[in-house]
């Protein structure tokens, strides 16, 4: 059975993107079929898996707006076993040509549902917002996996995704449940890294990824040359760290 998930946080700068290309390279890895959907207008998980946005013919903004299928907007990348689903700045205007559609909620779900058994894993890369594209992302997925940057307004704006989750769960997909946070940016030289965890872990009645991602040059690197750190890097710290996540990851839906 496969699993969706949403890695999401209105918040930017988190690694939110960073952990959507290099989770999914990392499933990859391990053996596990494997699709990404960008479903940011930013476009950064598409460049950052190798694919150049202005060749694009079929991406997530042409299937919204029904003018292709999910198969046709399906592309190959670098790594064997991770296809992706791309974006480019088109879809920042898809949430206006959307408002008049029913169940504009479920767009993606509906498209998802026709290759779902295709895959072992479909993660999905939420823009920075709380917007239509979130709720879609939030309809279609299992679960939402939060990135958290360690630094001082980490616990800022994450009631309200939670609230958030929990609204979705309520109205729009009961199936849905938190996957859990995820540290990022992890800096083991200051407190203030350390303060941030133990922070999270007193106050947050969730699941939390033993994986702490550090903050680490070559995953900095990576996007420019469109490659996955396990690419770029294979023995840098950043790599060994999102192959334990996705470990943990591929675990969890075990248990």
């Amino acid at each position: 059975m496969g699993r969706i998930i949403a890695i999401a946080n209105q918040k930017g700068g988190v690694g939110k993107t960073t952990t959507a290309i290099n989770l999914s390279a990392c499933l990859a890895e391990a053996g596990k079929k494997v699709l990404t959907i960008d479903l940011d207008p930013q476009g950064n998980t598409t460049s950052g898996l190798g694919l150049e946005k202005e060749e694009l013919e079929n991406t997530v903004y042409e299937l919204m707006i029904g003018n292709c299928t999910i198969r046709e907007s399906v592309q190959k990348t670098k790594i064997e076993k991770l296809f992706v689903i791309p974006s480019d700045i088109n879809l920042a205007g898809a949430e206006i040509e959307l408002l008049d559609i029913n169940e504009k909620e479920y767009i993606l779900k509906n498209e998802v549902d026709y290759i779902f058994d295709d895959y072992d894993y479909i993660i999905i890369d939420c823009p920075p917002s709380l917007s239509m594209l979130t709720i879609n992302a939030m309809t279609t997925a299992n679960t939402v996996l939060v990135p958290i940057q360690c630094e001082y307004y980490a616990l800022e704006g994450l009631s309200q995704l939670i609230h958030t989750i929990n609204l979705v769960q309520q109205r729009l997909n009961p199936e849905l449940h938190m996957e859990g946070v995820v540290f990022t940016m992890y800096d083991a030289r200051t407190n203030l890294s350390l303060q941030v965890v133990e922070n999270v872990k007193s106050n947050l009645n969730t699941n939390i990824y033993k994986t702490i991602i550090p903050r680490n040059i070559r995953l900095a690197e990576a996007p420019s040359y469109g490659l996955p750190i396990n690419l770029y890097d294979t023995k840098s710290a950043g790599a060994e760290s999102y192959r334990l996540l996705a470990k943990e990851v591929i675990e969890r839906g075990d248990v």
